[in-house]
């Protein structure tokens, strides 16, 4: 291991990455609380704003990704599609298998400008999340919980209200609703089963309401969905702190403009508008996409690669230079603060800082393990049986 991967892998260098995303992001916290003064006067300076603080924090956990970790990323896609990326509104429909998908969804949001105002379909309990969750609420992303009753005024509401977004924004949406396991396919398909539907061999079945309420509510407004699939060569595990401990990983995700309507009709691209409206009609478009995913999935595990160009997104500088511009605005005080306690002397003093780091690494670790696949939700597992029965 050179010196560069050793650094990476100590514990100290990972409490100091995470002082900065928790110091920093608090702070940023803070100051969204302070733009709601400007939601009366001027709705759409607040949401620029609002687009800014929040890229200065979910930029940073991109940094990690593309500079700390140098995970490449290779993007499939048709070259007559590549320059319309971030140029236009767009509903990015992703699977949801590995850790850190969620983060590999951010990098081609980063790649092509429209991290800071990305939006997702995300469950509650995330609106309460310090950092992150919180960062969410000032982007007015949609928040529900999972149960379609209660949440479809509220969903169709939020929705509604990013119709006069003044950013390009796209939205991004997991339709299984929670990250596959072989537990939650076995489930999954014996719903499928139930149900009538072809079964799927790498994915859950989509849950349709969702999607057919953000096609409904964003039309006129989004101008395509992109079907986007990811992977991992070389049968890659990725996680979170595997990236954190600065582990190189190599994604390849699979972007197409989604290109038939109901039946195979393919073209170059898909408006939003030739997505049926219908709820019924848009159920049957959502579950031929998927069964689609599921044969691009079973072409790259066996060849390696996807129906598409493949191209490497230049990276950007600005992850890396809102990182640096955190950590010199506050590593100054943080060394001076412990220098001080050091010769100080006073042992109730290192004392309290030491609880301090075990208290700010407990922390961290919890948030790590949200990501994580064996702490993941239950909802595919309890929901489907509902469901089945």
């Amino acid at each position: 291991m050179d010196i560069v991967g050793f650094l990476k892998s100590q514990f100290i260098c990972h409490l100091l990455i995470c002082y900065i995303f928790i110091v920093s992001g608090l702070i940023i916290n803070f100051i969204q609380l302070f733009t709601l003064i400007l939601w009366p006067i001027n709705k759409q300076l607040f949401r620029k704003i609002n687009c800014r603080l929040a890229y200065c924090i979910s930029s940073q956990m991109v940094m990690l990704l593309e500079w700390w970790s140098g995970t490449d990323c290779t993007l499939y896609t048709d070259p007559e599609d590549y320059h319309k990326y971030g140029k236009e509104n767009a509903i990015v429909i992703l699977n949801h298998n590995f850790e850190i998908d969620f983060l590999c969804g951010w990098n081609f949001c980063e790649r092509f400008g429209v991290l800071g105002s990305s939006k997702v379909l995300a469950k509650k309990e995330l609106s309460y999340m310090p950092i992150i969750g919180w960062m969410w609420y000032f982007l007015e992303i949609v928040f529900c919980k999972r149960k379609w009753e209660e949440d479809r005024k509220t969903v169709v509401q939020k929705l509604l209200n990013l119709r006069d977004y003044p950013e390009n924004f796209w939205f991004l949406i997991h339709c299984e609703g929670t990250r596959f396991t072989e537990q939650k396919h076995q489930i999954s398909m014996q719903v499928a089963e139930a149900k009538g539907l072809p079964k799927l061999k790498y994915h859950l079945l989509p849950r349709t309401k969702g999607f057919a309420v953000t096609v409904q509510c964003l039309r006129n407004v989004v101008s395509a969905v992109y079907d986007s699939t990811l992977n991992f060569r070389n049968n890659e595990n990725p996680t979170l702190l595997g990236v954190l401990n600065g582990k190189k990983y190599h994604a390849d995700l699979y972007v197409r403009q989604v290109i038939y309507v109901l039946i195979p009709f393919w073209q170059e691209r898909i408006p939003l508008e030739d997505v049926p409206e219908d709820e019924q009609e848009c159920s049957t478009w959502l579950h031929k996409l998927y069964q689609e995913k599921d044969a691009f999935q079973e072409e790259y595990y066996r060849t390696g690669t996807y129906p598409a160009v493949p191209t490497v997104p230049p990276r950007r500088p600005w992850t890396l230079l809102n990182w640096l511009f955190w950590a010199l605005l506050l590593l100054y005080p943080l060394f001076k603060l412990l220098i001080n306690m050091i010769n100080s002397g006073s042992s109730l003093t290192l004392a309290t800082f030491a609880f301090v780091i075990i208290i700010a690494s407990v922390g961290v670790r919890w948030m790590i393990g949200v990501t994580e696949i064996n702490k993941g939700s239950t909802y595919g597992n309890n929901d489907n049986k509902q469901q089945k029965g």
